[in-house]
C-alpha cells in the first residue's frame, strides 16, 4: 500500500481529458470506438482513486520524513485532482457508485466513501499538519500554500491549525543573530525562572518538579532553556557556588541558579550531552559566570582530549575508536579557544589547566607527542594573533 502511494507522489496526476472546454471541437468516431475510449479512461480513473487510501495512510506515517517541497506539491495536486473527480461525478449516480466501490476495494473496512473525494484536500492537509515527521522544508511549503491560498481549496477547519503550526515554526525558528537563542527558548527560560523564584528560597523544593519538567523537553531545547535561564540569572557576574552570587540578586538568585546547576551537573551523562549539543561560545559564557560549571567543563574537555591519537601518516590528531572519543581535534581546539576568549579569569584558568595537563603528559615541547602541548601552542598562538592583529 505504502509503495503505491510513494509512486503517486513521484508523479503528477494525469487528468485524462476530464476537464473539457465547453464548445470544444470534437472528432466524430463510431459509437463502439467512443465507448471503448470512455471505458479505458474510466478504468484509469478508478485505478487512481483506488490509491487514495494509501496516500492518506502515508501522509499520517513516518514515511513523509523523506518528502521534499516538490513531493508535497505533487501530493496536493493529487488531492485537487480527487476533489475535481468528486465535483465532476457527484451528479452521475452510476459513476459515483463505481468510484465508491473502488475506494473500498482492497481496503477492508475502509471508512472512505465518495464524499471523501470532495474533502480530500482537507483530509490530506490535516494529516500532514499533525504529522511531526514531515521535514521542515516540506512543512513550510505546506503552510505557504495553505495560508497564501495556493493549495487550490478553502482552508475551512484547517485555518486555526495552520496558523498555530505557523506560529510554532516562528517560535522554533533560528534567532535573527547567530549565537542568540530563539524566541521560544527565551520565553520558556523566562517562565522557568519565574516558577523557580516563586517556589521559594530552598533549592531542594524546586528540584522536585524541575527534573520531570525539563526531561519532557527534547534534550537540545532543554539544555538551551537551562543555559538561557542561567545566563539571565547570572547576568550580574554572579557565581553559582560562591559569595559573588549574592551580588547578582541575593540568596534567592543563588538558590535559583543552584537548582539549575544541580540538575545540569549532578548527572555526568546529562552534562556530557549538554556540552556536546550546545555551542562552545555559549558554554564559555556559562563557564565565565559559574566557577562550578567551568571546573566540570574543563574536566570533561580533558577527558575527551585524552582519547585523541596522533596519526603520523595524516600529520594530525584523530579520534580513537573508543566510544569515549566525543570530539575531533578541530572541535576540541575550538572549545578551548572559546574559553580563552572569555574573561581574564577564565582565560587564565583555561591556560593553567592546559599547562597542568601538558606537564602530566610529559611536558613535551615539540608537536605530535602530546595533545595538550599542541593545544596549548595553538591557543597561545591564536591569542597572540588577536592581541597583535598586524603582526
Amino acid at each position: 500500500m505504502f509503495s503505491s502511494a510513494n509512486r503517486m507522489t513521484n508523479l503528477r496526476p494525469c487528468w485524462l481529458g476530464l476537464v473539457l472546454v465547453p464548445g470544444a471541437r470534437r472528432v466524430l468516431r463510431s459509437n463502439r470506438r467512443r465507448q471503448g475510449c470512455q471505458r479505458g479512461v474510466m478504468e484509469a480513473v478508478l485505478g487512481q482513486v483506488a490509491e487514495l487510501p494509501a496516500l492518506l495512510a502515508v501522509s499520517r506515517s513516518a514515511l513523509v520524513r523523506d518528502w521534499d517541497p516538490p513531493t508535497l506539491d505533487r501530493a496536493l495536486e493529487w488531492a485537487r485532482y480527487f476533489q475535481h473527480l468528486h465535483d465532476r461525478f457527484r451528479s452521475r449516480p452510476q459513476l459515483r457508485d463505481a468510484l465508491r466501490r473502488r475506494l473500498r476495494r482492497g481496503e477492508a473496512g475502509s471508512p472512505l466513501s465518495f464524499r471523501h473525494l470532495g474533502g480530500c484536500s482537507e483530509l490530506l492537509g490535516l494529516a500532514l499538519l499533525e504529522n511531526r515527521a514531515l521535514p521542515p522544508a516540506a512543512c513550510r511549503r505546506l503552510l505557504q500554500r495553505l495560508l497564501q491560498g495556493e493549495a487550490g481549496f478553502e482552508l475551512g477547519r484547517l485555518a486555526p491549525l495552520a496558523r498555530r503550526k505557523a506560529a510554532s515554526y516562528l517560535l522554533e525558528g533560528s534567532a535573527l543573530f547567530p549565537g542568540k537563542p530563539g524566541p521560544r527558548v527565551c520565553a520558556e527560560a523566562g517562565l522557568l525562572l519565574c516558577r523557580l523564584r516563586e517556589d521559594g528560597r530552598e533549592a531542594g523544593a524546586a528540584l522536585g518538579w524541575l527534573g520531570p519538567v525539563l526531561e519532557q523537553l527534547p534534550q537540545p531545547r532543554a539544555f538551551a532553556v537551562v543555559a538561557e535561564a542561567l545566563l539571565r540569572q547570572g547576568c550580574g557576574g554572579g557565581d553559582g557556588d560562591s559569595s559573588a552570587g549574592g551580588q547578582a540578586g541575593g540568596a534567592e538568585a543563588g538558590s535559583v541558579a543552584g537548582a539549575l546547576l544541580s540538575w545540569l551537573l549532578e548527572d555526568l551523562h546529562r552534562f556530557s550531552a549538554c556540552s556536546l549539543l550546545l555551542p562552545g561560545t555559549l558554554l564559555a559564557s556559562l563557564a565565565g559566570r559559574y566557577a562550578q560549571l567551568s571546573r566540570r567543563y574543563l574536566d570533561l574537555l580533558a577527558e575527551w582530549g585524552s582519547h585523541l591519537l596522533y596519526d603520523p601518516l595524516q600529520g594530525r590528531w584523530v579520534k580513537s575508536r573508543s566510544e569515549e572519543a566525543k570530539l575531533c581535534w578541530e572541535e576540541l581546539r575550538e572549545r578551548f579557544g572559546c574559553l580563552c576568549q572569555g574573561s581574564v579569569q577564565l582565560r587564565e584558568q583555561t591556560q593553567a589547566a592546559l599547562k597542568l595537563l601538558k606537564a602530566r603528559d610529559g611536558d613535551f615541547q615539540v608537536c605530535g607527542l602530546s595533545v595538550w602541548t599542541d593545544l596549548l601552542l595553538e591557543v597561545e598562538e591564536d591569542l597572540r594573533k588577536k592581541q597583535s592583529p598586524n603582526v
